[in-house]
Formats: C-alpha cells, structure tokens, sequence
C-alpha cells in the first residue's frame, strides 16, 4: 500500500513539472554545420537527453563486447560438460564401463565443480569395480552442503558390501540426524531388529512416523510385532507388562497368531479364563491355527483328557469345516481314549479321493497304535506319511520352523515368518487308505501248522470223520542222513596271518 502512494506521488510531482515547463515562455536556438534549429526548451532538453542515453548505451556496448565473448565461451563449455554428464549418466545406466569413465574425465575437466560429476564418477569407479576411488568421491561429497546426504548412502551401500555393518549403522545414523529418509530410517530399523534391541526399534519406527517415510499400516504392524516381542521377553518376569503389550499388539494386528495365542495363556494364568477363551474363539474363526489350537486345549493345565476333548469340540464349532478343527478333536480323543471319536474325525480327511498330508498320517499311525496295535498298518501310515504332502510351517527366507519368532534367523528382518505349506518339487499319484484293522482268525489246519500263533480263544477243531487220512512218505536213508545235526562252520573275517608255505613258480614249457 505504501509503494502505491509513493508511485503515485511520484508522478503527480513529474506531470506538475511538466506543465510548469510547458507554460513557461522561451525559445532556443542552435545552428551547427550551416543548419539553424529554433525549436522550445522543452524539445531541445528531450532531444538532448535522447542523445545522450544512445551515446552512453554505445559505449557501454562497446566496453561489454569482452564479457559477451567470455559468457558465450563460458556457455558453450557448460553446455559440453551437460552433454558428457548425460552420455556417462546413460551409459552408467546400461553399464557400460568404458563410455562412462571417459565420459567422467570429460565431465571432470568441463564441470569440475559440478555435483552430478562427482556422482558420475562414482558410479564409474563402482562399474569399474574400484571400491577405493568409489569410497574417495563419496567423501569428498560428504564435505559439501548439498551433496553430504548423496555421499553418506554412498558410504553406506560400500560399507554393507564389505560387510562392515558397524560402519553402515553410524554412517545411516548420521543421516537420520540430518533429515530422516527412508533409506536411513530403514536401515537403523533392520540394525536394531538384528540385534534383537526390540525397545530402540520402537522409537526408531515412532521417528519415521513422525517424520512420514513410512506407510502406517506397515508401521502398526511393525510396532505390532515388535510389542509382541517384548511381551516374549518379559512373559515370565512381568506378566502385567506383557499382557498390556499383547493388548496393543492385537489390536494393531488382529491376524498376528502369535500375539493372540501368547495373550489367551497370560489371561488363563492370571484366572481370566472366560476373556482368553474368547478372544482365542474369535481368532479361530477367522483364521483356523494350531498354536491358537493348542493355547485353548492347554488353557487350563489341571483338567482331564476328557475336558480337553470337550474344549476341543467346543472350539471346533467355530470353525467346522476346517482340517485343522477335525485333527484337533483326533488329537485330543486320542489323549482321552476315545477311539471311536477319533476316527470320526479323521474319517473325511483321509477318505477315498482325499490327500492327507503327514500330520494326518501321523494321527492315523498312533490311532492304529494304541486302538489295535496293529504294526502292520501302523508301518504303512508311516510310509504314507513320508510321502504325503508337508503340513504348512512357519517360513522365512527359505527357512522353516514350527516356531514363530520376531526376527528371520537368516537376515534379521522383522515379520518374515510366515504360516505357508511348503511346495511340493514333485508329486505322486493319490494313495488309497490302507483297510481298517479286522483281527485275523486261523483254519484248523493253520492251527495245528502253528500252534504259537493261536490266540487263547480259538478253539482248533479236530478233522472230520471223512476227510481222507494224510499219508506220509517214508523217509529215504539220504533224508535221514540229513536230518542229522552237522557242525556250524564260520568262515574267518578276515585271512589268517601265515598265509602257508610258499609255492614253487611252475616253468614255461614251449608248446
């Protein structure tokens, strides 16, 4: 507002000079090389005025010719050095070793203080394989203001790939401090997890939220797991604090089983046995587990077989259709001897048109076990079994466990297990269910063959009246002969150590 009222004041005063020197009276004359010029003092100050201004722009045009020379030079030499860098930039990309060095050098000279030089260069020496030269522009860009981030993720990327991870770790540090990126904040994060410093990974994932370089759904899982394996740690020593982790866990990951499953035990040991019932009742419909399985049997550690097969049944109901329901009941029928309710169970798992995997098999061998002893399809369940497909583990990076754990135990990362059926490489046909045990009964004839094998309750049943009489050849003199017991001759292991006299070489005869 005020350079408004200035600008107009300013020319309110130039438009009152002007009409005071229109008005004034007078007359000015010139007369030069023969020409005479009588015109008004208002024309002849304007015309002198233009003649200077087109005087003093011709000398200042001659005087800058030099540095129009210098700019164009200057700007011809820039324009060269952009063109270098995009021809290295390129072939750095496809990697082609040799363009880009010489397209570095090219850089070099035309734009020495250039940033993306010094990234060219970089990335040459990198293609080129010469870590030291690499290592050497990373920290010549550490010592300036706009290229010290770019040269410490250099320093960082080199300092992994030597597998100095303590060097990485100060050097991610450091650029965190600078402004948090997702790279550093990454990379503090897998540092802690791999230590198992479950509490400074927990800040470090509470910065990159507040300084959002991280998605939040991705961070509440993060900090879902991380809670939980804080509870793991402290389950024995401080119960509380454990079950107000697992609250907060459940409730950023509803899917996490273990944190479900670890919260209904802590709840059934401090005597709030209703809520860890339901709350593992909830999980299970959603997402049919094991270890929730498990939790809710073994929830509380006095009852009889035959409660557990009751809790068994109980949490069947929220999920009927599943596989996991009908071994849960197998397995807890066995503990109780209920044979009968067992392979009820089991029945629609392993019938005709079926593939049970080896955990079925399993529950087949020790149902055939204890219900008939019956070894022989006790064997055949088992050989069944080591070939049926892989009941689904805990995997991460290729490595499997029936555990659950925070971390992978090959890279450190955090929340790489994952609950999958290993993939089979090769698969044969579909194998039919061996026949259900029927004991077996022995003729007469049998019996009387082999008299050991018949049971107490068998009664052998003598021949009948018209059956014809068996007549048995008479034996021959070389059957009795044979009959006769001979000595047992086993040959020695090994040779004796006097192998006997020497014998005499025999002499070549000629034919």
């Amino acid at each position: 507002m005020v350079r408004i009222l200035i600008f107009l004041f300013v020319i309110a005063v130039a438009a009152l000079s002007l009409g005071i020197l229109l008005e004034q009276p007078g007359s000015l004359s010139l007369t030069w090389f023969g020409y005479h010029i009588d015109t008004s003092p208002v024309v002849g100050l304007s015309v002198v005025a233009l003649c200077a201004i087109a005087i003093w722009s011709l000398v200042r045009f001659l005087f800058s010719i030099p540095g129009f020379v210098s700019l164009t030079a200057r700007a011809r030499k820039r324009a060269r050095g952009h063109e270098a860098l995009t021809r290295g930039i390129l072939a750095a990309g496809v990697g082609d070793t040799r363009k880009a060095q010489r397209a570095s050098l090219e850089a070099k000279k035309l734009l020495p203080h250039e940033p993306l030089t010094l990234l060219l260069e970089a990335q040459a020496a990198q293609l080129a394989g010469d870590r030291t030269s690499a290592e050497r522009v990373f920290h010549a860009m550490t010592e300036r203001p706009d290229t010290k981030l770019l040269g410490l993720r250099g320093l960082h990327a080199e300092s992994l790939r030597q597998g100095d991870h303590d060097t990485a770790h100060q050097i991610a540090l450091e650029a965190q401090k600078l402004t948090p990126l997702a790279w550093s904040g990454q990379a503090v994060f897998d540092r802690y997890t791999a230590q198992n410093d479950w509490e400074a990974a927990r800040l470090c994932v509470e910065q990159n939220i507040r300084a959002k370089i991280v998605d939040p759904f991705a961070a509440n899982r993060q900090k879902a797991v991380l809670d939980t394996a804080l509870a793991i740690e402290c389950e024995l020593t401080d119960p509380e604090r454990a079950i107000k982790l697992l609250r907060a866990a459940v409730k950023k990951a509803p899917d996490l089983v273990p944190a479900t499953a670890l919260l209904g035990r802590l709840l059934s040991r401090k005597g709030e046995l209703r809520a860890g019932s339901k709350l593992i009742e909830t999980a299970y419909a959603k997402s049919p587990h094991p270890d929730l399985a498990q939790a809710y049997v073994d929830m509380r550690p006095g009852d009889s077989s035959g409660d557990r097969l009751s809790r068994a049944k109980t949490l069947a109901r929220c999920a009927p259709d599943d596989p996991e329901s009908a071994m849960m009941i197998a397995q807890a029928a066995l503990g109780a001897r209920d044979f009968v309710t067992a392979r009820a169970a089991m029945t629609p798992l392993i019938a005709e048109g079926q593939r049970p995997t080896a955990r079925m098999c399993l529950i087949m061998a020790e149902l055939e076990q204890r219900e008939h002893d019956a070894q022989g399809l006790v064997r055949e369940w088992l050989s069944r079994g080591s070939r049926a497909p892989r009941d689904a583990v805990w995997v991460a990076d290729g490595h499997w466990s029936k555990k659950w754990a925070p971390v992978s135990p090959l890279t450190g990362k955090l929340d790489a297990y994952r609950w999958l059926q290993p993939k089979e490489v090769l698969s044969g046909p579909i194998e039919e269910p061996p026949p259900s045990y029927e004991p077996a009964e022995l003729t007469a004839l049998e019996a009387t063959q082999y008299p050991q094998a018949v049971p107490a309750e068998v009664e052998i049943l003598p021949p009948a009246a018209d059956a014809p009489a068996r007549t048995e050849p008479a034996p021959q003199a070389s059957s009795r002969q044979s009959t006769t017991p001979q000595p047992v001759i086993f040959p020695l292991p090994t040779p004796p150590d006097d192998p006997g006299p020497k014998r005499e070489p025999v002499e070549a005869r000629p034919f």
